[in-house]
């Protein structure tokens, strides 16, 4: 994050969501730490010197899936139809133009638009390690330095999940096919390889404010053989880290998996040491029922990713099921169609409307929860995702007199948030105690959109 000099600060929130409820005039102190040293409730005005957030301030949102460079194909990928495998196509295309300054650049302009849309975390799904064709920069991890460097300069947190993606298909046996053209600059060879140089690779932080982690993830049983699977497990495991791993997003991916070995994705992972508290499946789209105790009893989290899901026709995954089962869910904007976690969280209820043909299968406040405090958990961030003294001053505002959000009581600005605002309804978003966001406008990309035009356009062959 840029260097600015701390001190102590105190915002006054019109309304704050605190502990599942929505709270009149509340005044939040941040300390040199960049973190919240008191919450007080019932403050009628602003005290003296105070920052006024009018609206609703909630935690931080912490979007658990990303990959960065797919927010360049927007757009470009609603011409004509077909398939997840035929969007792939495309995003190959645009991957192999990326080098690590271009990755920089873009990923600051996407990284910017998740501030202006309340997004204080990411977890970057990071496979896009070497150079076209598969020759190794002179820095290994050029590109997650790249990652690193372009959240910092945005001003929000991020958890590197450097992901291991070292084949192209299962393979008859099991043994992988080799990668395509496309993937060789996903691929370290080795799980052993890849686990090197993950390991090789620091963060860059910030001294006083450390801004980023790192954890691991499996691309797919699909991407990473089966004999390589514990090699990614312990790794994660030896540090501590988080863990992520697509799961089932596609049928043709359970079919080959149970064609190959018998078994599920899910049972594969879990007979290789995969699954547990750590680890986060991302989609789990097309499960069993033995699937969905597997990760629920093992205390596997689930990110679901509605707009993704919807967008490349994936599907809709068992969210209710999973959760019932023991899986804490979280949200993630994964291939960006959209940057807005009030839609990620609105879509995971109406989904499921359209599915099952009722409503309410969660409440408002739980939904908020996935997009806050259960999204930084699955990142490692746990001391981020609530409102209260000891937390990181990680927090947002949104408006509650838009053309969107005007007319509801202020009790119910929780419901407002999730079933009517939108990330354009984001007004404030406050970073370590730094605001980042004000009245809508970025303090350090000062003209996002040209940002992103800019660096998509130089993306174009």
């Amino acid at each position: 994050m840029p260097s600015t000099e701390l001190t102590e600060l105190t915002y006054w929130c019109e309304y704050a969501w605190l502990n599942g409820t929505v709270e009149p005039g509340v005044a939040l102190e941040t300390g040199a730490g960049g973190r919240l040293t008191a919450v007080r409730t019932g403050v009628e005005a602003p005290p003296p010197g105070a920052t006024v957030l009018r609206g609703l301030t909630l935690p931080g949102l912490a979007n658990a899936h990303s990959h960065a460079f797919h927010r360049a194909l927007r757009g470009t990928v609603q011409v004509g139809s077909g398939t997840f495998w035929t969007w792939r196509d495309t995003m190959y295309q645009t991957a192999s133009l990326l080098t690590p300054d271009s990755y920089y650049a873009l990923a600051r302009a996407v990284y910017a638009e998740m501030a202006l849309a309340g997004i204080t975390c990411v977890g970057e799904f990071h496979y896009l390690h070497h150079a076209p064709g598969g020759e190794r920069y002179d820095d290994p991890n050029a590109m997650s330095h790249a990652l690193v460097a372009a959240a910092r300069d945005a001003g929000i947190r991020i958890t590197l999940l450097d992901t291991a993606y070292l084949a192209s298909g299962i393979g008859r046996r099991g043994r992988g096919e080799p990668p395509t053209r496309q993937q060789r600059r996903f691929s370290d060879g080795t799980a052993e390889a890849w686990a090197e140089r993950a390991a090789a690779f620091v963060p860059e932080n910030d001294p006083d404010r450390p801004h980023a982690r790192l954890g691991a993830a499996v691309h797919s049983v699909r991407a990473v053989p089966a004999r390589e699977l514990g090699t990614v497990a312990e790794w994660a495991r030896e540090r501590d880290a988080p863990l992520h791993v697509h799961l089932s997003e596609q049928t043709a991916e359970n079919e080959s998996c149970r064609s190959v070995h018998g078994v599920t994705p899910t049972e594969l992972l879990a007979d290789h040491g995969v699954l547990g508290p750590r680890t986060v499946a991302v989609h789990a789209t097309h499960l069993d029922g033995d699937d969905i105790r597997r990760l629920g009893s093992s205390g596997t989290g689930v990110c679901m990713c509605p707009t993704t899901e919807r967008d490349l026709a994936d599907g809709i995954g068992p969210a209710p099921a999973l959760q019932r089962a023991g899986s804490s869910l979280s949200l993630g904007s994964d291939s960006h169609a959209v940057v807005d976690l009030f839609e990620e969280a609105r879509a995971l209820e109406l989904d499921e409307r359209l599915r099952s043909r009722t409503r309410g299968h969660w409440t408002a406040g739980q939904l908020l929860r996935a997009a806050t405090e259960h999204g930084h958990a699955a990142l490692g961030w746990p001391e981020a995702g609530r409102l209260e003294a000891g937390q990181l001053a990680d927090f947002t505002t949104v408006a509650l007199d838009s053309v969107r959000t005007a007319g509801p009581v202020p009790r119910l600005a929780g419901e407002t948030a999730v079933f009517a605002a939108t990330a354009c309804d984001v007004r404030h978003t406050v970073v370590g105690g730094r605001h980042l966001v004000q009245d809508g406008r970025h303090t350090t990309v000062p003209d996002v959109p040209r940002a992103l035009t800019d660096t998509i356009a130089a993306l174009r062959p």
